[in-house]
């Protein structure tokens, strides 16, 4: 029996842009792409003709597939002999579950290979307007996840501990939990002024963002209908926001550009358009 092989793919924060080479070209040889809900769709248009495409998305109380039938699906084209990529948005290791994965693979003896992302932890933020460091400013930042595992006997995330223990907190997974994520850092002691932001969609045409402090972001992202998917970033660096957001820093950032020439003559065009920031 030829075994396949499985590649764990990041896939970005939301541009399909930001795929790595080694993950497109994995995407582009593979026999079977088993996908997110947050890797960007487009990227399915890479797969070869005749690639089995297969939904695996997952969002609060809606799941395509549970993660045991994932892990076994993988497995399954695996043990066949095909190709597989599984495409994942963010990194495959950051609250991606990726992890779960490639154990359940290795424990059958099928090959995998690891191809990181971009996490929308760092590069979402950053296409966001709020760097995680600074100098001066944030020499340490810790990523946690707002949306843990029900059926977890008890919370894993200590708010109370994290509060003073470094410069920026990221929190991933936490829209819905804004108000009382805020308020048990503020219980834990960080100062209910400290600056906070929510960008929403980060590093798609959807993208928006919002800043407060810890003591109102809760309201003001309730105010700008502010939703999932959302990064949540407390700290000073999170004051930075309306300044280095990207149609600050450049014009045509975030711009819809609609490109009427044609497909030989766009492709180059759109390109150029997409350094720029723009989303033709």
């Amino acid at each position: 029996m030829t075994l396949g092989h499985v590649w764990l793919v990041g896939a970005g924060p939301g541009d399909p842009g930001l795929i790595t080479a080694n993950g497109l070209a994995a995407l582009r040889r593979a026999d079977v792409v088993v996908y997110d809900r947050l890797a960007p769709h487009e990227l399915l248009d890479e797969a070869r003709a005749g690639a089995l495409l297969i939904d695996a998305g997952k969002s609060a109380d809606n799941h395509t597939l549970t993660q045991d039938e994932t892990n076994a699906l993988l497995v399954e084209h695996g043990l066949a002999g095909r190709r597989v990529v599984r495409l994942k948005g963010g990194d495959p290791y950051v609250f991606g579950r990726g992890g779960e994965e490639a154990l359940a693979l290795a424990a059958v003896g099928v090959p995998c290979t690891v191809i990181p992302g971009v996490t929308s932890a760092i590069g979402g933020l950053a296409l966001g307007g709020v760097p995680v460091t600074h100098r001066g400013v944030a020499t340490s930042f810790a990523v946690v996840t707002g949306h843990e595992d029900p059926t977890k006997p008890h919370e894993g995330v200590d708010w109370a501990r994290l509060a003073g223990a470094t410069d920026t907190i990221v929190v991933l997974m936490g829209a819905a939990r804004l108000e009382g994520i805020a308020r048990a850092l503020i219980e834990g002691g960080r100062p209910a002024s400290t600056p906070a932001a929510v960008v929403q969609e980060a590093s798609t045409p959807r993208q928006r963002a919002v800043t407060g402090t810890l003591a109102t972001i809760a309201g003001v992202a309730r105010t700008g209908k502010i939703g999932a998917p959302a990064l949540f970033v407390v700290g000073d660096v999170a004051a930075f926001q309306q300044t280095l957001a990207p149609s600050a820093l450049a014009p045509l950032a975030g711009k819809r550009v609609l490109v009427t020439r044609t497909r030989a003559q766009a492709s180059s065009l759109a390109e150029a358009l997409r350094l720029e920031g723009a989303h033709p």
